[in-house]
């Protein structure tokens, strides 16, 4: 029987583990969906800007 009382203990630390996981993850989502809708889109450089020209 106390195995059985540790593997539901254990189960139920685990559900608890994940579910803060899956709003911790949820959470950094939402947070990066709502920075790229208030954020105006950026300009954007050729590629021939980006490097020096060689001599």
């Amino acid at each position: 029987m106390f195995e059985y009382e540790i593997a539901t203990a254990r189960r139920a630390d685990l559900i608890r583990e994940a579910d803060a996981y899956r709003r911790v993850q949820e959470a950094k989502k939402a947070r990066r969906a709502s920075s790229r809708s208030q954020e105006p889109e950026g300009p954007v450089s050729a590629i021939r800007n980006r490097f020096t020209r060689a001599a």
